[in-house]
């Protein structure tokens, strides 16, 4: 692995100094804060809010819960497909130095599997479909993985926790944003009328083939590719080791299993690796099912879902950003922790709530015909409590790399967090697979999503048993 940067000139200063220190320059952490504003809205538009949800009630001619599962099965194969290839990449990326190539690649893999959405008529046939979304879930994830882990060599562990913070704000303003387009171009046209609104879709859309609703694979494929440039622009990549690429796979490998050798030295990071891939799957889940769920108990279609996302969206980058505030005053630990029990008790509160049922016992009037949006006590209640979880994920999720900061040892930095980013994709498949299988065997979508409840609860526990203290080197 690369042990810092070398010195360059004035508009290189990203780089580190000779003996490894990770500088501050502005312009290569703007250059990666572009990178959060690039990726979210694939998650934001395919994976969380508008295409699963067309993908699970109006492409997938069935049953609403078949049409989960089989989104959860989706979902799940991109994730195994993630865990076997993560070793081989990550060691192959850490022997051989450069992380922009890898991203390039895989950003090509994201755009083409995106844009190919388009395809996906109501009633189509299905395998082609899932393939395009496994071929972008796979890619997405392994661009997120390159570009964190350019983060410790242009940053400093002060300024990391911050930084962190930000870029998760920023995505999720970036999610906002993009949900807002399809908002005001797509679905509000002809539905609402003002002057600020055109008479009908943009670009000529037909709303009755879903074209209104399928345009968000081509937007999230095109954002992608424009917004990641300023990553390739501004950011430094590390150097070459000059090794060729299979010589570098195979020390990467030999690398990568001498870093589990050495975890046994580590246990408190162990540890934490664990409960971190536990608590990430199952807030993950709750945002990739959440959408459908609604979308299936009050039939919201795409401007429901539209609005409903940027709100929940809005909630959790207030979290973000709160979240690397408190995580600087009171500590990465106690933010995950106290983030986690809020995430945990609205997790239950969403799955009590039904279209005619409220916190499990309480009855209430379904949403009437013809009736307006969110005017239903059921829909409500389900918005308010989405947003308290995007409030509490928000820190979750954003502490999470800087806990990993505060543990690993300042001379094994890389090292662990490519670990760290191994154990994220290790078990993404297992909350999307068992959802899949828990639904399509109970046939109630609510009970399938309940069974994150088991992902959270494990790593709250665990993370109790961390302590957030920095590690000693081997050869301290």
């Amino acid at each position: 692995m690369s042990e810092g940067w070398p010195r360059g000139e004035e508009d290189t200063a990203t780089q580190t100094a000779s003996h490894g220190e990770p500088s501050n320059h502005t312009s290569g952490q703007v250059g990666w804060l572009m990178y959060e504003w690039a990726n979210q809205p694939y998650f934001s538009l395919i994976t969380i809010f508008l295409f699963s949800n067309y993908f699970a009630n109006v492409f997938f001619q069935g049953d609403a819960a078949d049409g989960q599962a089989y989104w959860g099965y989706t979902q799940a194969i991109a994730g195994i497909a993630i865990a076997l290839m993560s070793p081989i990449l990550g060691a192959m990326a850490d022997a051989a130095g450069p992380r922009k190539p890898f991203i390039g690649f895989f950003l090509l893999g994201v755009s083409f599997g995106c844009i190919g959405l388009w395809i996906a008529e109501p009633g189509g046939a299905l395998l082609p479909i899932m393939v395009l979304v496994i071929v972008a879930s796979i890619s997405a994830e392994f661009v997120t993985t390159f570009a964190n882990a350019m983060l410790p060599n242009i940053s400093t562990e002060r300024r990391m926790a911050l930084l962190s913070g930000v870029g998760y704000g920023i995505a999720q303003v970036a999610g906002i944003f993009a949900l807002a387009i399809v908002l005001f171009a797509f679905q509000l046209p002809g539905n609402i009328e003002a002057s600020f609104i055109p008479d009908a879709p943009l670009l000529g859309l037909d709303r009755s083939a879903y074209e209104d609703e399928r345009i968000v694979g081509p937007l999230a494929g095109l954002w992608f590719l424009v917004f990641m440039l300023p990553l390739f622009l501004l950011t430094p990549d590390q150097p070459r080791t000059g090794l060729k690429r299979m010589a570098a796979a195979r020390q990467g490998i030999r690398q990568l299993g001498e870093t589990f050798r050495r975890l046994k030295h580590f246990r408190n990071i162990g540890l934490y690796l664990i409960a971190r891939m536990l608590y990430y799957d199952g807030c993950t889940a709750v945002f990739m099912f959440g959408g459908i769920i609604a979308g299936a108990l009050f039939g919201w279609s795409a401007l429901e879902l539209a609005v409903f996302g940027i709100v929940v969206t809005l909630f959790s980058a207030l979290g973000g950003f709160l979240g690397g505030v408190i995580d600087a005053r009171i500590g990465s630990k106690r933010t995950i922790v106290g983030a986690l029990v809020v995430v945990i008790l609205t997790s239950v509160a969403l799955v009590s709530v039904d279209s005619d049922t409220m916190f499990f016992v309480f009855e209430v009037a379904p949403r009437a015909e013809g009736a307006a949006p969110f005017s239903s006590s059921g829909e409500i209640a389900f918005l308010v409590i989405a947003c308290l979880f995007g409030l509490g994920v928000g820190p979750a999720l954003a502490s999470s790399r800087t806990m990993l900061a505060r543990l690993a040892p300042r001379d094994m930095m890389a090292e662990f967090f490519g670990l760290y980013a191994l154990a994220g994709k290790a078990t993404t498949f297992l909350a999307p697979l068992t959802i899949g299988i828990v639904t399509q065997a109970t046939g109630n979508q609510r009970l399938g999503l309940s069974i994150v409840l088991v992902f959270l609860l494990s790593g709250l526990a665990l993370m109790f048993f961390v302590k957030e203290e920095r590690s000693e080197g081997l050869h301290a």
